[in-house]
């Protein structure tokens, strides 16, 4: 089986909380239906195939992990739903997710309360962490981080001058281009048009019109695939040539779907993790992916690591307890297919790897050398 090697750390031993062979319920949040849906299908095939590769292992001391898919649709109001279903009805142990910032906020809330591990493989947001909240960690950067290497790209790179920063009007959406605003206004540049669109449009034909007036050199998108995609569409069948940026909310296949096509994309840029699908520590994994026919790709391996990292918790401390767990996470390191991953008082990760990707005429990014 599959990096049985990796999960050496899971051994088998009972201990107080679990029944040896019992089963250990584990949520997986995010958007599995809607416009985001891709995102979703990411989370979940990370947490899967962890989850089968941890219970082929031995499992969590015994017990067998089993997932529970949570549709939250990466909407707020949802996310606390299907937050309180998690927590009082299902029963979870912990969850994986959620993936859009707006959702997990309000989400861990309900988390935090109910004293379980919330572990979010993709929420970038500052307010995520800086709550403070006992049981709330992440597997991913933050966008005050990735705002920055966006910046410093513009700036030093491009060396554009004329700079339009846009957003979806959504938590990490305008965050993130609030992240990138003040980093690349810090460095000397002030953009020439900063506004929102509203997350769903799809005709941005009179804001492209603003942009070609405004002469931009560099269009900056702080949101989704879903959005991004048809703006960068109507923007270059207008004539606009300007280089397109964005952060880690177009890392799905789907942008250039969502464009219209791999010649629409070919070119843009973007900040994410550094590719986790190079790294030895993953190797395997990433091979027994691919032989299925599935890329892992955004944020696939990011949730099987966070699954990686629970479950090395719960071995260790022989406890369900989330503020317990997640102060374990936060004083230990922990073996991933990502490789070493440790945490902060806050519950961050002490290293970010955000660099810069590019996107070809295939419709397939690369970290730019």
């Amino acid at each position: 089986m599959v990096c049985k090697i990796l999960y050496a750390l899971l051994g088998v031993s009972a201990f107080a909380g679990f029944s040896r062979g019992g089963e250990i319920k584990i949520g997986v949040a995010g958007p599995h239906t809607g416009a985001n849906a891709a995102f979703g299908a990411q989370l979940w095939k990370g947490a899967e195939a962890a989850a089968v590769d941890i219970n082929a292992a031995g499992g969590i001391n015994g017990d067998q992990i089993v997932l529970v898919k949570a549709d939250d649709a990466c909407e707020p109001k949802q996310a606390v739903t299907v937050a309180n279903k998690l927590v009082h009805n299902d029963k979870v142990a912990a969850v994986i997710g959620h993936f859009c910032s707006s959702s997990t906020i309000p989400a861990t809330e309900v988390y935090d309360e109910g004293n379980i591990l919330n572990v979010t493989p993709a929420s970038t947001n500052p307010v995520v962490t800086e709550r403070k909240l006992a049981t709330t960690i992440r597997t991913c950067g933050r966008d005050d981080q990735q705002g920055n290497v966006a910046a410093e790209f513009i700036f030093q790179k491009l060396k554009a001058k004329k700079v339009v920063i846009l957003n979806d009007k959504d938590t990490y959406g305008l965050g993130l281009a609030n992240a990138m605003k003040a980093r690349l206004n810090k460095l000397g540049t002030k953009e020439v048009l900063f506004e929102g669109l509203t997350r769903g449009e799809k005709d941005f034909n009179a804001l492209v019109t603003k942009i070609k007036g405004a002469g931009a050199e560099v269009v900056y998108f702080g949101g989704l695939h879903s959005e991004a995609g048809p703006l960068l569409r109507q923007m270059r069948d207008q004539g606009v040539k300007a280089a397109f940026i964005s952060g880690d909310g177009i890392v799905s296949q789907d942008f250039a779907g969502a464009a219209g096509g791999p010649n629409y994309v070919k070119g843009v840029y973007m900040t994410f993790g550094a590719d986790a699908r190079e790294l030895a520590s993953g190797k395997a994994v990433v091979d027994a992916f691919r032989k299925k026919g599935y890329e892992p790709e955004g944020y696939t391996l990011y949730s099987y690591a966070t699954l990686q990292s629970i479950a090395a918790a719960m071995k260790a401390l022989k406890t369900k307890d989330g503020k317990k767990l997640s102060q374990w996470l936060k004083a230990n390191t922990v073996e991933t297919v990502m490789g070493p991953k440790s945490w902060d008082a806050k519950g961050d990760l002490k290293e970010s790897d955000y660099v810069m990707y590019q996107w070809d005429d295939k419709g397939k990014y690369a970290m730019l050398k």
